[in-house]
């Protein structure tokens, strides 16, 4: 399956005229694929860690950090693809700021620059409100896809909020719902698949396997936007999936996302976000969904 679709670098200088352009796109193409590049784990999760351990890492990596780029592609129901942005936040400082240094040289490598992105890119409070007020016009339409997409997830919560994640796994979905009405993680759906459970898939090799090219850089959130909606799209025209069946899981977390009926916050920023100091407890993966493999329709 070959993918084409314009990548539209997001700037602080055309973040305005981006967001009246999505705005208007979302009438019509209402299912946002997402990716996140930020700067690596600072606490990595051993395999098979408790589920605390496994959240409280997820909380520490993601409260000490910044993100760094947020990758959206639209599409609508039948898998048709529109448009792919990405979004470059001005508010990570390499020289500054926490990071683990074989995910910056990763980044480096695959062409982003920290640079320009320091220079150039969007504050998140810029980004955050005026985000959250396009997204609560259409809110109850919006479905979010992500591949391994807890830390995709647990950042926009973090800019959507201006706060330090929740205490709990638990609390965490309670917020998250109120963003995220249907979120979807294909990395938990292709384990319910003929032929591709048991395999230790990241998107690339997801994306082999079921024919899809890619279109851009591998590292880029653009580009792994892209290619999470064309790998969503093919597993779609491939499988009878129950969408609604997997709604709310993320790959990693036991506890459910369950949408509420909220309006979305529209939140002040006036105080600087406070980094924590590290936690004490530790984290893991795994699923509890118990349903049927899908075979290819």
């Amino acid at each position: 399956m070959a993918v084409v679709s314009k990548i539209l670098n997001v700037w602080c200088e055309n973040f305005e005229i981006v967001m009246r352009f999505l705005d208007k796109l979302l009438n019509c193409f209402n299912v946002l694929s997402i990716d996140t590049e930020f700067p690596g784990f600072l606490r990595n999760t051993p395999r098979n860690a408790p589920a605390v351990e496994s959240y409280n890492d997820l909380k520490f990596n993601v409260d000490c950090t910044h993100l760094i780029q947020l990758g959206i592609t639209l599409s609508d129901k039948e898998g048709k693809i529109s448009f792919t942005f990405e979004f470059n936040f001005s508010d990570f400082d390499l020289k500054k700021d926490l990071h683990a240094g074989d995910s910056i040289q990763l980044l480096k490598d695959s062409g982003l620059d920290f640079d320009k992105i320091r220079k150039d890119g969007i504050p998140r409070c810029v980004f955050a409100p005026r985000f959250l007020e396009v997204l609560s016009k259409h809110r109850e339409n919006l479905k979010w896809v992500t591949f391994h997409g807890l830390y995709d997830v647990a950042y926009l919560v973090k800019i959507f909020t201006n706060d330090a994640l929740p205490p709990t796994a638990e609390a965490f979905s309670g917020v998250a719902a109120l963003f995220f009405q249907s979120v979807f993680d294909i990395k938990v759906v292709a384990g319910y698949c003929q032929g591709l459970q048991g395999l230790k898939l990241g998107l690339s090799k997801l994306a082999r396997i079921l024919n899809v090219k890619r279109h851009g850089g591998a590292h880029h959130a653009g580009s792994d936007s892209l290619l999470t909606a064309a790998v969503f799209a093919e597993m779609k025209n491939r499988y009878e999936l129950e969408e609604s069946a997997f709604y709310g899981f993320l790959y990693g977390m036991d506890s459910r996302i369950e949408s509420k009926p909220a309006e979305i916050m529209m939140l002040q920023y006036m105080q600087p976000l406070m980094i924590p100091q590290p936690l004490l407890v530790p984290t893991q993966f795994h699923h509890p969904l118990a349903l049927s493999y899908y075979v290819p329709a």
